[in-house]
């Protein structure tokens, strides 16, 4: 039996990274427990409303958010506020698929509308790797704002 997943995030600001995240995947953030949100709402200013209500200091109400895919396939991707600086490459990164079934030159130019979108949303360009068949079809490396490595593939 296969496994659902969770990928975990350590992040200076939870909402910050999971809105960048959020932008890049398609993903959502969920509203809070009990809370038919409107199709139009902003489900983050949903939770500040519901951690008020619930008695969350305002200074700790961005120590936690997470994202979904809307069709449910994807995993959940959940952002918990640490105080230390990351110091070291990330052991596992996430891999965007942003050219699936494309190859050569149509694949990188389709992965360099994709990095330049998400330079604009705050990500940073690390270097490019060009095709080398047949063990690499070429990616993009990148890190997001908080400098967490990922690749275009």
């Amino acid at each position: 039996m296969s496994r659902h997943i969770q990928v975990t995030f350590d992040a200076h600001d939870p909402r910050a990274l999971s809105s960048f995240w959020r932008d890049v995947l398609g993903y959502v953030h969920p509203g809070p427990p009990g809370v038919d949100l409107p199709e139009d709402a902003d489900p983050l200013a949903a939770w500040d409303d519901f951690l008020a209500q619930v008695g969350v200091p305002e200074e700790q109400r961005n120590t936690r958010s997470a994202i979904e895919d809307p069709h449910g396939h994807g995993p959940r991707l959940f952002f918990q506020q640490v105080p230390e600086d990351k110091v070291a490459k990330n052991r596992v990164h996430l891999d965007v698929r942003a050219a699936p079934g494309l190859q050569g030159e149509e694949r990188m130019a389709a992965l360099e509308v994709e990095c330049d979108r998400l330079v604009a949303l705050g990500a940073t360009r690390v270097r490019r790797y060009e095709p080398a068949p047949p063990m690499s079809a070429g990616f993009i490396v990148m890190t997001d704002p908080e400098g967490n490595e990922f690749c275009l593939d």
